[in-house]
């Protein structure tokens, strides 16, 4: 008998354990909830976090997540206004604010991300495809006012006579009218018309990363790379012709001291011959005879060589000091 009423005790908690969690549950921070009735919604969404309650075995209930939500698209080519065929990846911020519409409409976060793939990389294409390249890459036209500086400071540089390369003032920049992050904006308000039907508020949208598509990219690097070998090439030039213009002053400057010194010789060698003519003519006054015996035994020694020949008679003057 104990043993029957301890087993009927112990049925009548399991029962009402089973009954008190089929009529409540627990809503943490961050989720609301819908209480479904055989399928079909009733009330308002719940967001208060909590204890709640639900009639048991017959209300169901759907939690969804409140708090920001993030999307990444697919990097997806586009082609701009001006011919431009660029990937556009972007990202966006989101959260649900209906969660009534959002069950009735996308039932989960999978469905609405499927949803979100759709609506938004469609605006996107419309939006990017409506506006030339640069609207997409800058946001604002602060490049020009730095042209604009860059071009005084090369015409004070021209001023003072300073060389200046071709490139360093730049090409023609083109000015925005809308820019990136009014592209983005755009974006969002085309595509929030559409998600508030789906319960889905979107709170921001960004251009997370624009490219060229791969056979463009690669003409890119190419111009890039056949710009900067013309650069280089220029400057080399540069550098040769300065080689030049300093190899020519070294040969003037070495001319002219070769000039100077061949000019300082011939004076002393000069003085150096009146030096010796003086000598000799003062020996000649003081001893005409010792002068020319000198003379003729320098001329033997210039004339008279080793394996020379000569044929002369036996008085010749020339060798009056060899008899």
């Amino acid at each position: 008998m104990n043993n029957n009423k301890g087993t009927i005790g112990l049925i009548i908690v399991a029962v009402l354990f089973v009954i008190g969690n089929s009529s409540t549950y627990i809503l943490t921070e961050g989720k609301q909830a819908i209480v479904t009735e055989f399928g079909k919604p009733i009330g308002e969404p719940i967001t208060n976090a909590g204890i709640h309650f639900k009639k048991p075995f017959v209300h169901k209930v759907r939690f969804v997540d409140k708090r920001i939500l993030n999307w990444d698209g697919y990097p997806n080519q586009i082609p701009t206004k001006d011919k431009k065929y660029i990937k556009v990846d972007t990202t966006a911020r989101w959260r649900v604010v209906d969660a009534l519409k959002f069950i009735q409409t996308v039932q989960n976060e999978q469905g609405a991300k499927a949803r979100l793939d759709t609506i938004l990389d469609g605006h996107t294409r419309d939006i990017i495809s409506g506006h030339n390249l640069v609207e997409a890459v800058r946001n604002s036209d602060k490049i020009l006012a730095k042209i604009e500086e860059k071009k005084a400071e090369i015409e004070a540089k021209k001023a003072k006579g300073e060389f200046i390369l071709e490139e360093e003032i730049g090409g023609e920049i083109v000015s925005i009218t809308v820019g990136r992050e009014q592209l983005s904006q755009m974006i969002v308000e085309q595509a929030d018309k559409e998600l508030n039907a789906l319960g889905i508020q979107l709170i921001d949208l960004q251009l997370r990363r624009i490219s060229y598509e791969e056979s463009v990219e690669r003409k890119v690097y190419e111009r890039m790379i056949s710009e900067r070998q013309r650069i280089a090439q220029k400057i080399r030039s540069i550098g040769k012709g300065e080689k030049a213009k300093i190899e020519g002053r070294l040969g003037k400057d070495l001319k002219d001291i070769e000039s100077q010194a061949y000019r300082t010789a011939e004076v002393i060698r000069g003085k150096a011959e009146a030096t010796a003519t003086a000598i000799y003519a003062k020996s000649l006054s003081r001893d005409a005879k010792f002068y020319e015996f000198i003379k003729t035994m320098e001329s033997y020694k210039k004339a008279l060589k080793p394996g020379t020949k000569f044929l002369f008679s036996s008085d010749a003057e020339f060798f009056k000091y060899l008899k």
